[in-house]
């Protein structure tokens, strides 16, 4: 009697590919729930000040420093707590109007991570059979250089005056950059995407916390590029990194020292 042959690993494929789509799953809710906490944020803020409208200075520029947690989520890494690391970072600001910044920063990110009690099974070559798994273990760098515009949800500024200023904004970030990672020693594309709160503390003074997810378009941060040898397109099976920062900025370059002053 003759039977159909069955394939090797077909409860694998669909393991992986239920794998590949977490990272999906994980963003869209989590997105949606920062967001709600953010918009609630914003009805604490105070009542209006006019005493000091007319004295309101505006810059152009903003310099500071960012420190904060790296979240790699790539294939030793489920989850974006799995393996957390430590991030630094020096932050440009271009201010353009109260509503919207663009954040130019430059960063480095430490990044590790382990196959060891994954529930996804890796063999250790993607041609080979058997039961055996694969052990490995890797840390490394990432330097990442990135431009992202800020959408303020409200006007953002230190006395409310006629524009309805507000010193606790919510805002979008949006943008591109690219990344070194020291494992592979190779660079790629990124594209970054989060949300995060502003608080002014002085007239100078900014004081930001913000969340990004970094899309890469690079399987090999990691140092494992494919192990099941499942072909990659666009952001599935590639590896990111998640990115949780304080920033402290102090303003420069007024826009119009002359504006608004008596003679």
């Amino acid at each position: 009697m003759m039977y159909a042959a069955k394939p090797c690993f077909s409860p694998l494929l669909v393991r992986v590919e239920k794998n590949t789509r977490w990272h999906f799953r994980f963003l869209c809710p989590m997105t949606r729930i920062l967001l709600f906490l953010l918009t609630c944020c914003c009805c604490f803020v105070g009542a209006p000040s006019q005493s000091h409208a007319q004295n309101e200075e505006y810059f152009t520029k903003e310099w500071g420093v960012s420190v904060g947690m790296s979240q790699p989520l790539d294939d030793t890494n489920p989850s974006l707590l799995s393996h957390p690391g430590m991030s630094v970072g020096g932050v440009v600001r271009w201010i353009y109007n109260p509503r919207l910044a663009l954040r130019t920063s430059l960063n480095l990110h430490t990044i590790g991570g382990s196959t060891a009690g994954l529930k996804d099974f890796y063999p250790p070559s993607p041609s080979a059979v058997g039961q055996a798994r694969l052990d490995y273990a890797y840390s490394g760098l990432l330097l990442d250089a990135s431009a992202l515009y800020e959408v303020h949800f409200l006007p953002y500024g230190y006395h409310r005056g006629y524009l309805d200023h507000r010193r606790l904004v919510p805002y979008l970030q949006l943008g591109l950059g690219a990344v070194y990672a020291s494992k592979s020693g190779s660079f790629t594309p990124i594209v970054p995407f989060g949300v995060g709160l502003k608080y002014k503390v002085r007239p100078r003074l900014n004081l930001s916390l913000d969340w990004t997810i970094r899309f890469g378009l690079s399987d090999r941060w990691d140092g494992l590029e494919a192990p099941h040898a499942l072909k990659s397109d666009f952001f599935r099976n590639k590896d990111h990194v998640g990115l949780l920062q304080l920033t402290l900025t102090y303003d420069f370059s007024p826009s119009c020292p002359t504006c608004n002053k008596a003679d």
